[in-house]
Protein backbone atom coordinates (compact mmCIF):
# COMPACT_ATOMS: atom_id res chain seq x y z
CA UNK A 1 0.00 0.00 0.00
CA UNK A 2 1.38 3.40 -1.11
CA UNK A 3 1.32 5.40 2.00
CA UNK A 4 2.71 8.76 2.71
CA UNK A 5 3.05 11.35 5.35
CA UNK A 6 5.58 14.23 5.13
CA UNK A 7 8.21 14.18 7.35
CA UNK A 8 8.12 17.78 8.29
CA UNK A 9 9.68 17.34 11.89
CA UNK A 10 12.52 16.13 10.71
CA UNK A 11 12.63 18.92 7.80
CA UNK A 12 12.56 21.12 10.44
CA UNK A 13 15.29 19.98 12.44
CA UNK A 14 17.37 20.04 9.10
CA UNK A 15 16.25 23.56 8.07
CA UNK A 16 16.52 25.08 11.70
CA UNK A 17 18.96 23.37 13.90
CA UNK A 18 21.33 20.99 12.24
CA UNK A 19 23.30 23.67 9.84
CA UNK A 20 23.47 26.33 11.70
CA UNK A 21 27.01 26.79 12.36
CA UNK A 22 28.23 25.91 8.55
CA UNK A 23 29.22 29.64 7.94
CA UNK A 24 26.19 29.80 5.15
CA UNK A 25 23.62 31.60 6.89
CA UNK A 26 22.15 34.77 8.39
CA UNK A 27 21.96 36.04 4.73
CA UNK A 28 20.12 39.77 4.59
CA UNK A 29 18.24 38.77 1.64
CA UNK A 30 16.36 36.26 2.68
CA UNK A 31 15.98 37.37 6.04
CA UNK A 32 11.87 37.89 5.54
CA UNK A 33 12.08 33.97 5.02
CA UNK A 34 11.65 33.70 9.01
CA UNK A 35 11.13 29.55 10.76
CA UNK A 36 7.38 30.30 11.32
CA UNK A 37 7.42 31.11 7.69
CA UNK A 38 8.99 28.85 6.26
CA UNK A 39 7.24 25.70 8.33
CA UNK A 40 4.00 27.03 6.83
CA UNK A 41 4.88 26.93 3.31
CA UNK A 42 6.39 23.38 4.20
CA UNK A 43 2.70 22.49 5.89
CA UNK A 44 0.78 23.71 2.53
CA UNK A 45 3.69 21.74 0.34
CA UNK A 46 2.74 18.76 2.71
CA UNK A 47 -1.50 18.99 2.10
CA UNK A 48 -0.69 19.69 -1.77
CA UNK A 49 1.81 16.14 -1.63
CA UNK A 50 -0.37 14.02 0.34
CA UNK A 51 -4.11 15.29 -0.69
CA UNK A 52 -3.62 16.36 -4.50
CA UNK A 53 -0.69 14.21 -6.05
CA UNK A 54 -0.31 10.99 -3.97
CA UNK A 55 -3.72 9.78 -4.96
CA UNK A 56 -2.65 9.93 -8.78
CA UNK A 57 0.68 8.26 -8.20
CA UNK A 58 -0.77 4.58 -8.94
CA UNK A 59 -3.98 5.04 -11.03
CA UNK A 60 -1.64 7.23 -13.06
CA UNK A 61 1.36 4.21 -13.18
CA UNK A 62 -1.77 2.39 -14.23
CA UNK A 63 -3.29 4.36 -17.20
CA UNK A 64 -0.27 6.16 -18.37
CA UNK A 65 0.28 8.84 -20.85
CA UNK A 66 -1.12 8.02 -24.16
CA UNK A 67 -0.35 9.45 -27.61
CA UNK A 68 -3.33 10.00 -30.51
CA UNK A 69 -2.71 12.08 -33.56
CA UNK A 70 0.46 13.66 -32.43
CA UNK A 71 -1.12 14.62 -29.11
CA UNK A 72 -0.07 13.80 -26.04
CA UNK A 73 -2.55 12.95 -23.08
CA UNK A 74 -1.49 12.65 -19.10
CA UNK A 75 -3.37 10.26 -17.28
CA UNK A 76 -7.08 11.69 -15.59
CA UNK A 77 -6.79 13.98 -12.73
CA UNK A 78 -3.19 15.30 -14.09
CA UNK A 79 -4.04 18.48 -15.86
CA UNK A 80 -6.57 19.35 -12.54
CA UNK A 81 -3.80 18.54 -10.64
CA UNK A 82 -0.96 20.63 -12.36
CA UNK A 83 -3.89 23.65 -12.63
CA UNK A 84 -4.04 23.69 -8.60
CA UNK A 85 -0.33 23.44 -8.30
CA UNK A 86 0.18 26.44 -10.97
CA UNK A 87 -2.68 28.28 -9.43
CA UNK A 88 -0.91 28.00 -5.72
CA UNK A 89 2.32 29.65 -7.25
CA UNK A 90 3.95 26.13 -6.35
CA UNK A 91 6.13 26.29 -10.47
CA UNK A 92 7.28 30.08 -8.22
CA UNK A 93 8.36 28.64 -5.15
CA UNK A 94 12.14 29.34 -5.86
CA UNK A 95 12.21 31.50 -8.78
CA UNK A 96 13.52 35.01 -9.36
CA UNK A 97 10.96 37.55 -8.24
CA UNK A 98 11.81 39.67 -11.32
CA UNK A 99 9.93 37.46 -13.29
CA UNK A 100 7.33 36.74 -11.07
CA UNK A 101 8.88 34.18 -8.80
CA UNK A 102 8.60 33.98 -4.67
CA UNK A 103 11.92 33.86 -4.28
CA UNK A 104 12.02 31.42 -1.46
CA UNK A 105 15.83 29.89 -0.22
CA UNK A 106 16.54 26.86 -2.02
CA UNK A 107 15.83 25.13 1.48
CA UNK A 108 12.53 24.94 1.46
CA UNK A 109 12.49 24.66 -2.26
CA UNK A 110 14.55 21.32 -2.28
CA UNK A 111 12.36 19.97 1.04
CA UNK A 112 9.36 20.90 -1.59
CA UNK A 113 10.61 18.88 -3.99
CA UNK A 114 11.34 15.99 -1.45
CA UNK A 115 7.57 15.77 -0.76
CA UNK A 116 6.77 16.07 -4.31
CA UNK A 117 8.70 13.17 -5.92
CA UNK A 118 7.35 11.14 -2.53
CA UNK A 119 4.32 11.97 -3.24
CA UNK A 120 4.32 11.43 -7.33
CA UNK A 121 7.60 11.08 -9.19
CA UNK A 122 5.82 10.81 -12.52
CA UNK A 123 4.08 14.37 -11.98
CA UNK A 124 7.25 16.32 -10.23
CA UNK A 125 9.38 15.92 -14.04
CA UNK A 126 6.54 18.66 -15.19
CA UNK A 127 7.54 21.32 -13.15
CA UNK A 128 10.81 20.47 -12.59
CA UNK A 129 12.34 20.37 -16.19
CA UNK A 130 10.94 23.97 -16.30
CA UNK A 131 12.34 25.09 -13.16
CA UNK A 132 15.81 23.82 -15.11
CA UNK A 133 15.19 25.25 -18.09
CA UNK A 134 14.86 28.72 -16.43
CA UNK A 135 17.96 28.61 -14.55
CA UNK A 136 19.40 28.30 -18.28
CA UNK A 137 17.41 31.19 -19.57
CA UNK A 138 18.47 33.25 -17.32
CA UNK A 139 21.86 32.93 -16.46
CA UNK A 140 22.78 33.15 -21.04
CA UNK A 141 19.64 34.29 -22.37
CA UNK A 142 19.71 37.55 -24.14
CA UNK A 143 17.32 40.73 -22.04
CA UNK A 144 14.68 40.05 -25.26
CA UNK A 145 14.34 36.54 -24.69
CA UNK A 146 14.08 36.43 -20.77
CA UNK A 147 11.97 39.31 -21.14
CA UNK A 148 9.52 37.21 -23.18
CA UNK A 149 9.62 33.75 -21.96
CA UNK A 150 10.49 33.79 -17.94
CA UNK A 151 7.23 35.32 -17.12
CA UNK A 152 5.26 32.66 -18.61
CA UNK A 153 7.42 29.95 -17.79
CA UNK A 154 8.32 30.86 -14.25
CA UNK A 155 4.17 31.23 -13.44
CA UNK A 156 3.91 27.45 -14.99
CA UNK A 157 1.71 28.58 -18.08
CA UNK A 158 4.61 27.76 -20.54
CA UNK A 159 6.39 24.20 -19.36
CA UNK A 160 10.18 23.61 -20.54
CA UNK A 161 12.51 20.77 -21.46
CA UNK A 162 15.84 20.11 -22.37
CA UNK A 163 16.23 18.40 -25.57
CA UNK A 164 20.05 16.94 -25.80
CA UNK A 165 20.05 13.02 -26.49
CA UNK A 166 19.90 11.84 -29.83
CA UNK A 167 19.27 8.06 -31.26
CA UNK A 168 23.12 7.72 -31.85
CA UNK A 169 24.31 9.46 -28.88
CA UNK A 170 23.88 9.74 -25.33
CA UNK A 171 26.32 10.89 -22.83
CA UNK A 172 28.86 11.74 -25.92
CA UNK A 173 27.47 14.58 -26.80
CA UNK A 174 30.12 15.41 -29.30
CA UNK A 175 27.96 12.80 -31.61
CA UNK A 176 25.25 15.49 -32.16
CA UNK A 177 23.55 15.90 -35.26
CA UNK A 178 20.90 18.41 -35.09
CA UNK A 179 21.28 21.38 -37.45
CA UNK A 180 20.61 24.97 -36.83
CA UNK A 181 20.67 27.15 -40.08
CA UNK A 182 20.90 30.87 -39.61
CA UNK A 183 18.17 33.58 -40.85
CA UNK A 184 18.26 36.98 -41.35
CA UNK A 185 15.81 38.21 -39.08
CA UNK A 186 18.34 36.66 -35.96
CA UNK A 187 16.51 33.35 -35.63
CA UNK A 188 17.34 30.02 -36.77
CA UNK A 189 15.99 26.79 -38.46
CA UNK A 190 16.66 23.32 -36.68
CA UNK A 191 16.05 20.42 -38.42
CA UNK A 192 16.80 16.71 -36.17
CA UNK A 193 16.17 14.34 -33.78
CA UNK A 194 15.77 14.04 -30.18
CA UNK A 195 15.15 11.03 -27.69
CA UNK A 196 14.14 10.61 -24.43
CA UNK A 197 12.60 14.11 -23.90
CA UNK A 198 11.28 14.28 -20.51
CA UNK A 199 7.63 16.18 -20.53
CA UNK A 200 8.06 16.88 -23.86
CA UNK A 201 4.90 16.99 -25.07
CA UNK A 202 1.88 17.02 -23.34
CA UNK A 203 -1.68 18.71 -22.49
CA UNK A 204 -0.77 20.49 -19.11
CA UNK A 205 0.50 23.65 -20.35
CA UNK A 206 -0.49 26.27 -23.69
CA UNK A 207 3.15 25.82 -25.14
CA UNK A 208 6.40 23.94 -24.20
CA UNK A 209 9.36 25.36 -24.61
CA UNK A 210 12.52 23.36 -25.65
CA UNK A 211 16.05 24.28 -25.03
CA UNK A 212 17.52 22.13 -27.85
CA UNK A 213 21.19 21.74 -28.18
CA UNK A 214 22.08 22.05 -31.85
CA UNK A 215 25.24 22.52 -34.28
CA UNK A 216 25.46 26.02 -36.47
CA UNK A 217 26.75 25.26 -40.19
CA UNK A 218 30.80 26.29 -39.35
CA UNK A 219 30.58 24.22 -36.21
CA UNK A 220 33.48 23.05 -34.76
CA UNK A 221 33.74 19.22 -34.42
CA UNK A 222 33.05 17.88 -30.98
CA UNK A 223 31.22 19.18 -27.72
CA UNK A 224 33.22 22.36 -28.71
CA UNK A 225 30.79 23.10 -31.80
CA UNK A 226 27.16 22.79 -30.03
CA UNK A 227 24.66 25.63 -29.50
CA UNK A 228 22.10 25.76 -27.18
CA UNK A 229 18.39 27.52 -29.03
CA UNK A 230 15.05 27.96 -27.34
CA UNK A 231 12.22 26.44 -29.85
CA UNK A 232 8.75 27.15 -28.97
CA UNK A 233 6.36 23.79 -29.65
CA UNK A 234 4.09 27.13 -30.94
CA UNK A 235 5.28 29.90 -32.55
CA UNK A 236 4.37 32.94 -30.07
CA UNK A 237 2.18 36.02 -31.36
CA UNK A 238 3.46 39.49 -30.30
CA UNK A 239 1.02 39.80 -27.24
CA UNK A 240 2.49 36.04 -25.92
CA UNK A 241 -0.03 33.47 -26.82
CA UNK A 242 0.08 30.80 -28.39
CA UNK A 243 0.37 30.74 -32.23
CA UNK A 244 1.44 28.67 -35.35
CA UNK A 245 2.69 25.20 -35.03
CA UNK A 246 6.61 25.34 -35.07
CA UNK A 247 7.50 22.36 -36.77
CA UNK A 248 7.93 20.16 -33.47
CA UNK A 249 5.99 16.93 -33.89
CA UNK A 250 6.11 13.24 -32.02
CA UNK A 251 7.64 10.44 -33.32
CA UNK A 252 7.05 8.27 -30.34
CA UNK A 253 6.36 8.06 -26.54
CA UNK A 254 8.73 5.91 -25.42
CA UNK A 255 7.35 2.47 -23.22
CA UNK A 256 8.93 2.46 -19.94
CA UNK A 257 10.10 0.40 -17.09
CA UNK A 258 8.57 2.97 -14.79
CA UNK A 259 7.80 6.62 -14.81
CA UNK A 260 4.29 6.22 -17.04
CA UNK A 261 2.39 9.12 -16.29
CA UNK A 262 5.30 11.08 -17.10
CA UNK A 263 5.44 11.76 -21.55
CA UNK A 264 9.04 11.00 -22.45
CA UNK A 265 8.77 11.38 -26.28
CA UNK A 266 10.66 11.16 -29.83
CA UNK A 267 11.05 14.73 -31.22
CA UNK A 268 11.43 15.86 -34.64
CA UNK A 269 12.51 19.37 -35.65
CA UNK A 270 11.29 19.96 -39.01
CA UNK A 271 12.83 23.84 -39.55
CA UNK A 272 11.49 24.89 -36.60
CA UNK A 273 12.30 27.91 -35.92
CA UNK A 274 14.56 28.78 -32.98
CA UNK A 275 16.68 31.45 -31.22
CA UNK A 276 20.46 31.36 -30.24
CA UNK A 277 21.17 30.71 -25.85
CA UNK A 278 24.13 32.44 -25.22
CA UNK A 279 27.36 32.66 -27.70
CA UNK A 280 27.45 30.38 -30.78
CA UNK A 281 29.38 26.94 -30.23
CA UNK A 282 28.80 27.52 -26.63
CA UNK A 283 25.95 25.58 -25.80
CA UNK A 284 27.37 23.10 -23.32
CA UNK A 285 28.02 26.05 -20.81
CA UNK A 286 24.44 27.10 -20.62
CA UNK A 287 23.05 23.62 -20.82
CA UNK A 288 25.29 22.40 -18.34
CA UNK A 289 23.71 25.13 -16.08
CA UNK A 290 20.49 23.91 -15.93
CA UNK A 291 21.59 19.84 -15.70
CA UNK A 292 23.69 20.89 -12.16
CA UNK A 293 20.58 21.88 -11.26
CA UNK A 294 18.43 19.41 -12.36
CA UNK A 295 21.00 16.89 -11.29
CA UNK A 296 21.03 18.31 -7.36
CA UNK A 297 17.06 17.66 -8.11
CA UNK A 298 17.07 14.17 -9.17
CA UNK A 299 19.04 13.34 -6.36
CA UNK A 300 16.11 14.87 -3.99
CA UNK A 301 14.02 11.97 -6.55
CA UNK A 302 15.80 9.75 -5.09
CA UNK A 303 15.17 10.61 -1.28
CA UNK A 304 11.60 11.25 -2.14
CA UNK A 305 11.06 7.34 -3.08
CA UNK A 306 13.29 6.49 -0.98
CA UNK A 307 11.08 7.98 1.87
CA UNK A 308 7.58 6.87 0.39
CA UNK A 309 8.85 3.40 0.08
CA UNK A 310 10.11 3.38 3.75
CA UNK A 311 6.91 4.56 4.76
CA UNK A 312 5.15 2.13 3.08
CA UNK A 313 7.36 -0.42 4.24
CA UNK A 314 6.62 0.41 8.02
CA UNK A 315 3.10 0.21 7.46
CA UNK A 316 2.87 -3.07 6.13
CA UNK A 317 5.66 -4.32 8.70
CA UNK A 318 3.31 -3.04 11.59
CA UNK A 319 0.10 -4.41 10.26
CA UNK A 320 1.42 -7.78 8.86
CA UNK A 321 1.06 -10.76 11.51
CA UNK A 322 3.81 -13.69 10.62
CA UNK A 323 5.86 -15.77 13.05
CA UNK A 324 6.72 -14.79 16.60
CA UNK A 325 8.91 -12.70 18.18
CA UNK A 326 12.12 -14.03 18.94
CA UNK A 327 11.98 -12.75 22.47
CA UNK A 328 8.77 -14.01 23.35
CA UNK A 329 5.49 -13.82 22.08
CA UNK A 330 4.37 -9.73 21.29
CA UNK A 331 0.99 -10.04 20.24
CA UNK A 332 -0.62 -13.08 22.73
CA UNK A 333 -4.09 -11.87 21.30
CA UNK A 334 -3.51 -12.63 17.81
CA UNK A 335 -2.16 -15.74 15.70
CA UNK A 336 1.32 -14.07 15.04
CA UNK A 337 3.05 -11.29 16.09
CA UNK A 338 3.56 -8.19 13.75
CA UNK A 339 7.19 -8.94 11.29
CA UNK A 340 8.15 -5.45 12.28
CA UNK A 341 9.12 -7.44 15.76
CA UNK A 342 11.74 -9.49 13.63
CA UNK A 343 15.55 -8.14 13.42
CA UNK A 344 15.93 -9.15 9.40
CA UNK A 345 12.77 -6.58 8.98
CA UNK A 346 14.09 -3.79 11.76
CA UNK A 347 17.38 -3.94 10.19
CA UNK A 348 15.51 -3.11 6.73
CA UNK A 349 13.50 0.09 8.22
CA UNK A 350 16.40 0.87 10.20
CA UNK A 351 18.52 0.93 7.17
CA UNK A 352 15.94 2.66 4.84
CA UNK A 353 15.40 5.02 8.16
CA UNK A 354 19.02 6.15 8.50
CA UNK A 355 19.56 6.26 4.42
CA UNK A 356 16.81 8.91 3.94
CA UNK A 357 17.96 11.06 6.91
CA UNK A 358 21.48 11.68 5.89
CA UNK A 359 20.39 12.54 2.27
CA UNK A 360 17.95 14.89 3.65
CA UNK A 361 20.57 16.17 6.07
CA UNK A 362 23.59 16.32 3.67
CA UNK A 363 21.03 17.74 1.12
CA UNK A 364 19.77 20.44 3.51
CA UNK A 365 23.38 21.37 3.76
CA UNK A 366 24.14 21.63 -0.23
CA UNK A 367 21.03 23.53 0.11
CA UNK A 368 22.34 26.16 1.87
CA UNK A 369 25.55 26.39 -0.04
CA UNK A 370 23.20 27.33 -3.40
CA UNK A 371 21.32 30.06 -1.36
CA UNK A 372 24.64 31.11 -0.25
CA UNK A 373 26.48 31.18 -3.50
CA UNK A 374 23.42 33.13 -4.63
CA UNK A 375 22.68 35.35 -2.29
CA UNK A 376 25.86 36.31 -0.19
CA UNK A 377 27.14 39.36 0.09
CA UNK A 378 30.74 38.17 1.06
CA UNK A 379 32.78 36.75 -1.74
CA UNK A 380 34.72 34.04 0.82
CA UNK A 381 31.65 32.47 1.57
CA UNK A 382 30.13 32.71 -1.71
CA UNK A 383 33.52 31.14 -3.33
CA UNK A 384 33.50 28.44 -0.86
CA UNK A 385 29.14 28.04 -1.70
CA UNK A 386 30.47 27.55 -5.05
CA UNK A 387 33.16 25.08 -4.16
CA UNK A 388 30.91 22.72 -1.85
CA UNK A 389 28.58 22.60 -4.71
CA UNK A 390 30.64 21.95 -7.33
CA UNK A 391 31.86 18.72 -5.15
CA UNK A 392 29.13 18.04 -3.75
CA UNK A 393 26.58 18.18 -6.78
CA UNK A 394 27.44 14.58 -8.63
CA UNK A 395 27.51 12.94 -4.85
CA UNK A 396 23.81 14.28 -4.15
CA UNK A 397 23.03 13.13 -7.70
CA UNK A 398 24.30 9.50 -7.79
CA UNK A 399 24.51 8.50 -4.04
CA UNK A 400 20.60 9.68 -3.47
CA UNK A 401 19.33 8.21 -6.27
CA UNK A 402 21.01 5.03 -5.55
CA UNK A 403 20.02 4.56 -1.44
CA UNK A 404 17.19 5.93 -3.01
CA UNK A 405 16.54 2.74 -5.26
CA UNK A 406 17.95 0.51 -2.47
CA UNK A 407 15.35 2.42 -0.19
CA UNK A 408 12.43 0.60 -3.07
CA UNK A 409 13.66 -3.04 -3.45
CA UNK A 410 14.05 -2.94 0.54
CA UNK A 411 10.26 -1.90 0.37
CA UNK A 412 9.32 -5.11 -1.43
CA UNK A 413 11.51 -7.27 0.58
CA UNK A 414 9.84 -6.41 3.82
CA UNK A 415 6.49 -6.94 1.93
CA UNK A 416 7.98 -10.40 0.74
CA UNK A 417 5.62 -11.81 -1.69
CA UNK A 418 3.09 -8.80 -1.93
CA UNK A 419 5.30 -6.98 -2.65
CA UNK A 420 6.28 -8.37 -6.07
CA UNK A 421 2.57 -7.88 -6.86
CA UNK A 422 1.17 -4.39 -8.44
CA UNK A 423 -1.71 -4.36 -6.56
CA UNK A 424 -0.11 -3.20 -3.30
CA UNK A 425 1.91 -0.04 -4.86
CA UNK A 426 5.29 -0.76 -3.68
CA UNK A 427 6.89 -2.60 -7.15
CA UNK A 428 6.19 1.17 -8.39
CA UNK A 429 8.25 2.84 -6.51
CA UNK A 430 11.54 0.02 -7.94
CA UNK A 431 10.00 1.15 -11.16
CA UNK A 432 9.92 4.45 -10.60
CA UNK A 433 13.53 5.30 -8.40
CA UNK A 434 15.61 3.25 -11.48
CA UNK A 435 15.52 5.97 -13.74
CA UNK A 436 16.92 8.73 -11.53
CA UNK A 437 20.19 6.68 -11.25
CA UNK A 438 20.98 6.87 -15.21
CA UNK A 439 19.41 10.47 -16.43
CA UNK A 440 21.26 13.62 -15.82
CA UNK A 441 24.57 11.55 -16.22
CA UNK A 442 24.72 7.97 -15.38
CA UNK A 443 25.94 7.83 -11.48
CA UNK A 444 28.84 6.02 -13.03
CA UNK A 445 29.59 9.68 -15.50
CA UNK A 446 28.65 11.33 -11.75
CA UNK A 447 31.85 9.59 -10.02
CA UNK A 448 33.92 10.42 -12.94
CA UNK A 449 33.13 13.58 -12.74
CA UNK A 450 33.91 13.78 -8.75
CA UNK A 451 37.60 12.33 -9.80
CA UNK A 452 38.38 14.00 -12.84
CA UNK A 453 37.05 17.55 -13.04
CA UNK A 454 35.90 18.45 -9.11
CA UNK A 455 39.01 16.82 -7.52
CA UNK A 456 41.40 18.69 -9.17
CA UNK A 457 39.57 21.86 -9.99
CA UNK A 458 41.65 24.86 -8.53
CA UNK A 459 44.63 22.99 -7.44
CA UNK A 460 42.23 20.69 -5.22
CA UNK A 461 40.26 23.89 -3.52
CA UNK A 462 36.85 22.31 -3.61
CA UNK A 463 38.10 19.28 -1.24
CA UNK A 464 38.64 22.48 1.13
CA UNK A 465 35.53 23.50 1.54
CA UNK A 466 34.08 19.88 3.28
CA UNK A 467 37.47 18.40 4.49
CA UNK A 468 38.07 21.98 6.74
CA UNK A 469 34.63 21.52 8.49
CA UNK A 470 34.70 17.70 9.43
CA UNK A 471 38.41 18.08 10.61
CA UNK A 472 37.41 21.19 12.90
CA UNK A 473 34.68 19.20 14.21
CA UNK A 474 36.28 16.69 15.03
CA UNK A 475 38.89 18.52 16.52
CA UNK A 476 36.33 20.14 18.74
CA UNK A 477 34.79 17.17 19.62
CA UNK A 478 37.60 14.18 20.47
CA UNK A 479 36.74 15.08 24.38
CA UNK A 480 33.48 14.02 24.24
CA UNK A 481 33.26 11.31 26.21
CA UNK A 482 29.40 10.06 25.46
CA UNK A 483 30.47 10.08 21.66
CA UNK A 484 34.25 9.43 21.81
CA UNK A 485 33.23 5.81 20.11
CA UNK A 486 31.47 7.96 17.38
CA UNK A 487 33.62 10.80 16.94
CA UNK A 488 36.71 8.08 16.31
CA UNK A 489 34.53 6.28 13.65
CA UNK A 490 34.25 9.53 11.57
CA UNK A 491 37.61 10.22 12.04
CA UNK A 492 38.90 6.83 10.91
CA UNK A 493 36.36 6.92 7.78
CA UNK A 494 37.75 10.63 6.85
CA UNK A 495 41.14 9.70 7.48
CA UNK A 496 40.53 6.51 4.89
CA UNK A 497 39.07 9.35 2.60
CA UNK A 498 41.84 11.50 2.40
CA UNK A 499 44.44 8.73 2.08
CA UNK A 500 41.84 7.62 -0.98
CA UNK A 501 42.04 10.84 -2.05
CA UNK A 502 46.02 11.01 -2.24
CA UNK A 503 45.71 7.70 -3.65
CA UNK A 504 43.82 8.64 -6.87
CA UNK A 505 45.71 12.12 -7.00
CA UNK A 506 48.46 10.26 -7.19
CA UNK A 507 48.09 6.95 -9.40
CA UNK A 508 45.79 8.77 -11.83
CA UNK A 509 48.33 11.29 -12.78
CA UNK A 510 50.21 8.59 -14.33
CA UNK A 511 47.27 6.27 -15.28
CA UNK A 512 43.79 8.16 -15.84
CA UNK A 513 42.39 4.14 -15.74
CA UNK A 514 43.09 4.19 -12.22
CA UNK A 515 41.38 7.27 -11.02
CA UNK A 516 38.26 5.33 -13.44
CA UNK A 517 38.51 2.22 -11.69
CA UNK A 518 38.36 3.86 -8.08
CA UNK A 519 35.65 6.96 -8.95
CA UNK A 520 32.21 4.88 -7.90
CA UNK A 521 33.69 3.99 -4.66
CA UNK A 522 35.02 7.07 -4.11
CA UNK A 523 31.70 8.71 -4.96
CA UNK A 524 30.08 6.70 -2.25
CA UNK A 525 32.92 7.07 0.32
CA UNK A 526 32.41 10.67 0.08
CA UNK A 527 28.96 10.40 0.69
CA UNK A 528 29.10 8.06 3.48
CA UNK A 529 31.62 10.39 5.67
CA UNK A 530 29.47 13.25 4.54
CA UNK A 531 26.47 11.66 6.06
CA UNK A 532 28.65 10.73 9.33
CA UNK A 533 29.80 13.77 10.04
CA UNK A 534 25.69 15.35 9.85
CA UNK A 535 24.68 11.95 11.59
CA UNK A 536 27.41 13.28 14.42
CA UNK A 537 26.18 16.51 14.51
CA UNK A 538 22.77 15.30 15.22
CA UNK A 539 23.52 13.52 17.89
CA UNK A 540 25.30 16.47 19.56
CA UNK A 541 22.10 18.38 19.04
CA UNK A 542 20.23 15.85 19.93
CA UNK A 543 21.58 14.94 23.16
CA UNK A 544 21.89 18.77 24.08
CA UNK A 545 17.79 19.14 23.53
CA UNK A 546 17.33 16.21 25.99
CA UNK A 547 19.49 17.27 28.24
CA UNK A 548 17.53 20.90 28.14
CA UNK A 549 14.60 19.46 28.71
CA UNK A 550 12.15 19.52 25.54
CA UNK A 551 8.75 18.35 24.96
CA UNK A 552 9.68 16.30 21.87
CA UNK A 553 11.82 13.43 23.63
CA UNK A 554 10.76 11.11 21.49
CA UNK A 555 11.75 13.05 18.34
CA UNK A 556 15.33 13.66 19.28
CA UNK A 557 16.11 10.04 21.47
CA UNK A 558 15.01 8.51 17.49
CA UNK A 559 17.34 10.98 16.11
CA UNK A 560 20.08 9.20 18.33
CA UNK A 561 19.18 5.43 17.60
CA UNK A 562 19.09 6.45 14.59
CA UNK A 563 22.46 7.79 14.46
CA UNK A 564 24.06 4.98 16.16
CA UNK A 565 22.82 2.64 13.70
CA UNK A 566 24.19 4.85 10.97
CA UNK A 567 27.57 4.67 12.51
CA UNK A 568 27.22 0.65 13.25
CA UNK A 569 25.57 -0.64 10.42
CA UNK A 570 26.24 1.68 7.38
CA UNK A 571 29.25 3.51 8.36
CA UNK A 572 31.29 0.63 8.11
CA UNK A 573 31.09 0.42 3.96
CA UNK A 574 33.86 3.26 4.21
CA UNK A 575 36.58 0.57 5.01
CA UNK A 576 35.14 -1.78 2.18
CA UNK A 577 35.02 1.63 -0.88
CA UNK A 578 38.78 2.20 0.28
CA UNK A 579 39.87 -1.52 0.32
CA UNK A 580 38.73 -1.27 -3.23
CA UNK A 581 40.32 2.14 -4.14
CA UNK A 582 42.94 0.27 -2.47
CA UNK A 583 43.25 -2.25 -4.53
CA UNK A 584 43.80 -0.70 -7.96
CA UNK A 585 42.57 -1.31 -11.80
CA UNK A 586 44.87 -4.92 -12.40
CA UNK A 587 41.52 -7.09 -11.60
CA UNK A 588 38.97 -4.94 -12.94
CA UNK A 589 40.65 -4.47 -16.51
CA UNK A 590 42.95 -7.41 -17.03
CA UNK A 591 40.42 -9.50 -18.93
CA UNK A 592 40.83 -9.35 -22.59
CA UNK A 593 37.37 -7.62 -24.31
CA UNK A 594 36.85 -10.61 -26.21
CA UNK A 595 36.95 -13.23 -22.99
CA UNK A 596 33.80 -11.28 -22.07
Amino acid sequence: MQVYEAPLRDMRFVIHELHQNDGFGNIEALSEFTPDLVDAVLEEAAKVATEVLLPLNRSGDIEGCTLENGVVRTPKGFKEAYEMFREGGWCALASDPEWGGQGLPETVNKMTEEMICSANLSFSLYPGLTHGATTAIEGYASDELKAFYLPKMVSGDWSGTMCLTEPHCGTDLGMLRTKAVPQDDDSYKLSGSKIFISAGEHDLTENIVHLVLARLPDAPEGVKGISLFIVPKYLPKDDGTPGPSNGVSVAAIEHKMGLKASATCQLNFDDSTGWLVGKPHKGMEAMFTMMNTERVSVGVQGLGVGEAAYQSAVWYAKDRLQGRSLSGVKNPKGPADPIIVHPDVRRMLMTMRAYNEGCRALGGWVSRALDAERYSTDPEVKQRAADFIALMTPVVKALFTDLGYENANLAVQVYGGHGYIAETGVEQYVRDGRIAMIYEGTNGIQALDLVGRKLPAHMGRNLRSFFHPVSQFIEANKGDEQFKPMIEALEKAFGALQLSTATIAQKGMKDPEEAGAAATDYLRLTGLVAMAFCFAQSALIARDRLAGGTDEAGFYKAKLTTAQFYFDRILPQATTAFLAIKSGKASMMALDAEAF
